[in-house]
């Protein structure tokens, strides 16, 4: 059954590669670059289609964890471009025309800086905004859980510490509504409470008095992980969700992506502080796997990881990282303000080094999660 949903982790992590060099794509075409191939994966060719009008070729190879668009002159070394094939040679003089005749179909680094930029910075964005669509098909096919009452505490005698009953539905507390946007603990509660939940179909009001809060921590998975018990009743999280209209869903979507947008910046400054087990960081692989066991343990979860790590993709591919989309925006803006490019061929060797470094990272931080999760 796991090799199902893993079949679905590498589906979608091929979708928001697609969504993020279709970003690309689709900005150089508007601004008039010359691509020469839109690939999905690396390594050898399973599929290949050309544009016999533009010259551009259409890729799917074997390796399904990344992907490119290939702008002519990125580099400004024609010998690191993609392989000309023998088919190529028929329709090259029909290529060379098509330049001639159309003047504004221009090499990446021969357009101006303020267009490359727009070009680089809209695969992230382009991955941003397809988050704000997972948000919304998120919150419209899942919704969002409301508590459910699982048991209510008795004292010595017998009575009851609070008007709760078994079943009763969290739906707000002192007036403040949970939803997508607000879980049950982020709401505070002082010496008293006003919990209004579903019983029996009808709202209701219930009067809480202080409780108290107790953190009880335990060993999962090798970790210790800190739970919050509450003195006086007991609730399951996820055994109720509450439907939205797709008005509502549609209206939350974008505070919601924004919420994980944070979220992320988050984790990645607490991984860039060392507060972060290597454990917790994962690759390609160890994304595949994460996403397979938590599908597996409930199919909500695909669509909650979905807008979770589009916008995760988006917002490190616009990190100032040697080889990502954010140094190269760096260096146009720099030239932008220079009036002149930093030297190619060290900024070439800069996104060089910083690729093949990543790329190592990538691949230790996979092996060593790979031989601690057994």
């Amino acid at each position: 059954m796991k090799l199902l949903y893993i079949f679905i982790a590498i589906a979608v992590l091929l979708l928001m590669v697609v969504i993020h060099e279709f970003g690309h794509y689709i900005a150089g075409k508007i601004l008039k670059f010359k691509i020469n191939e839109f690939s999905i994966g690396f390594g050898p060719k399973i599929i290949q289609k050309k544009n016999k009008k533009t010259g551009e070729l259409f890729s799917l190879r074997l390796i399904p964890l990344g992907g490119y668009c290939a702008f002519e002159g990125e580099t400004d070394d024609e010998e690191e471009m993609p392989a000309v094939f023998e088919e190529d040679a028929q329709v090259q003089p029909k290529i060379e025309q098509i330049e001639t005749e159309n003047n504004e179909l221009k090499k990446f680094n021969d357009q101006p800086a303020w267009k490359r930029i727009i070009v680089l910075a809209c695969g992230g964005i382009f991955n941003i905004l397809s988050a704000v669509v997972f948000s919304f098909l998120f919150i419209l096919i899942v919704g969002y859980s409301q508590p459910k009452i699982a048991y209510v505490a008795v004292d010595q005698t017998g009575s009851a510490y609070n008007q709760l009953i078994e079943g009763d539905i969290i739906k707000a507390v002192n007036g403040k509504e949970i939803s997508v946007l607000r879980s049950f603990d982020e709401i505070s509660i002082g010496d008293t409470a006003v919990f209004t939940v579903i019983r029996d179909g009808k709202i209701v009001d219930v009067q809480i008095k202080k409780y108290d809060i107790i953190e009880q921590k335990y060993e999962y998975n090798g970790e210790i992980v800190t739970m919050t018990a509450y003195n006086g009743f007991g609730f399951v999280r996820e055994s109720y969700f509450a439907k939205v209209s797709p008005f509502t869903a549609l209206k939350q979507s974008v505070p919601f992506t924004g919420q994980m947008s944070v979220a992320v910046l988050k984790s990645l400054g607490m991984i860039v502080a060392g507060k972060v087990n290597i454990t917790q960081i994962t690759g390609p692989v160890g994304t595949i796997d994460t996403i397979a066991n938590y599908t597996l343990i409930n199919w909500r979860n695909l669509f909650l990881l979905l807008p979770l790590i589009a916008a995760n993709l988006g917002i490190f591919n616009l990190l100032p990282i040697p080889a990502l989309d954010g140094s190269k925006i760096i260096f146009a803006i720099i030239e932008w303000i220079r009036k002149k490019p930093i030297n190619r061929k060290v900024e070439n060797t800069i996104h060089a080094v910083g690729l093949v470094i990543l790329f190592s990272l990538v691949i230790i931080v996979d092996i060593i999660g790979m031989i601690l999760r057994g």
